[in-house]
């Protein structure tokens, strides 16, 4: 799963970035990896696979990864070169969704870049320059395509989608909101990578004392909140502050350090949900001596297709899935158990994954 961070600069959107990517390395005991100065890539928090490592002796457990991009503080014009954003808005084209970070708290200490906190209008000020960067590469891809349109029926149905993202971008909305004819359409507007086309969650950047309460009493955030519902998107409340004390923090104190603010979970873990939930994303696992290992894929994956993320192998010889529920599992105590109690199913080509699915894949190549 890849993530961009985008908001205007001074709303808190590089603090988050570093306090997420430094607690979750932290937090999995996994090497933060620095890809780039603005990519980090972080383990998803999971208590299973620690659970599952210590009942199998596992020698490596590996956690599925989070990348996230940060990109520099878009501005008004961003989309023309203002502030180099136009440079920056290309490194996001490829993420799965977007992470639009929007100050919630009032600070005289900390300028903001249009003289006055107002999420609503920040929010559409970022959004309009994604806006301008589609028509930008929609217009490039028309122009160059025109010619090809004439004689061949397959291209010139891509430019009439193309003319009409177009001319919905121009009424100032998003790809998001696009009706797609049919399957084949909607598989080549995704293919465009169009900013406005990336799902969306809102980080409502609030102070300290606006945490414990999830932001209910802060006006601010009820505000991102509506303009949230209207178009479809999630809202996490998040105050980077406190995400970059709880990076500073060895893991036995983080858990303490959350229950005296009176919040259950971090930032990231509030991040990773909304995202798994927004994308419709569930995790499956292995375990075993070698390796304990947590595998990402979309709700409604078939057995076959799911072992074909761990090798294509295991997918193109597919026979069947062993498969036993992580609470069973874990109740037990260990796998015979479960096998002995009946609680080991088998399952074959149509099999449908859920979450907490501990599977075993039998293949023959």
């Amino acid at each position: 799963m890849k993530l961009g961070i985008i908001g205007l600069p001074n709303v808190g959107k590089s603090t988050l970035f570093n306090s997420l990517t430094k607690a979750g390395a932290e937090s999995a005991n996994y090497p933060f990896c620095t890809i780039d100065p603005n990519i980090g890539v972080v383990p998803v928090p999971d208590e299973r696979l620690t659970r599952l490592s210590e009942m199998y002796h596992s020698q490596k457990t590996t956690p599925a990864t989070v990348e996230f991009v940060d990109i520099a503080g878009l501005v008004k014009g961003a989309s023309k070169g203002e502030g180099l954003g136009n440079q920056f808005l290309s490194n996001i084209r490829e993420v799965d969704a977007i992470v639009h970070v929007v100050r919630c708290f009032d600070d005289p200490n900390i300028i903001h870049v249009d003289g006055s906190v107002d999420p609503v209008r920040d929010i559409e000020t970022i959004t309009l320059e994604l806006i301008f960067s589609d028509l930008e590469v929609l217009e490039k891809r028309i122009q160059k395509n025109q010619k090809a349109a004439m004689n061949d029926k397959a291209v010139r149905k891509e430019m009439d989608t193309c003319r009409a993202l177009k001319a919905l971008l121009e009424s100032e909305k998003c790809v998001r909101e696009y009706q797609a004819e049919d399957e084949e359409e909607e598989a080549f507007v995704h293919s465009l990578n169009l900013l406005t086309d990336k799902p969306v969650i809102y980080a409502a950047n609030v102070s300290e004392d606006d945490l414990p309460y999830d932001g209910a009493s802060n006006p601010y955030v009820q505000q991102v909140r509506d303009y949230a519902e209207k178009e479809g998107s999630s809202v996490f409340v998040v105050c980077a502050r406190i995400e970059e004390e709880i990076a500073e923090l060895p893991d036995e104190e983080k858990a303490m350090f959350l229950e005296d603010l009176g919040i259950s979970e971090s930032g990231l873990d509030k991040l990773i949900r909304a995202s798994y939930s927004l994308l419709g994303l569930i995790s499956y696992l292995t375990a075993g001596e070698k390796e304990t290992r947590a595998w990402t894929i979309k709700k409604g994956t078939k057995a076959p297709q799911a072992a074909g993320k761990i090798h294509s192998d295991f997918e193109r010889g597919f026979i069947k899935a062993e498969i036993v529920s992580y609470p069973d599992l874990i109740s037990l105590g260990s796998y015979n158990l479960a096998r002995e109690k009946g609680l080991i199913r088998m399952e074959g080509k149509d099999y449908v994954m859920q979450e907490n699915d501990v599977v075993v894949f039998r293949f023959n190549v």
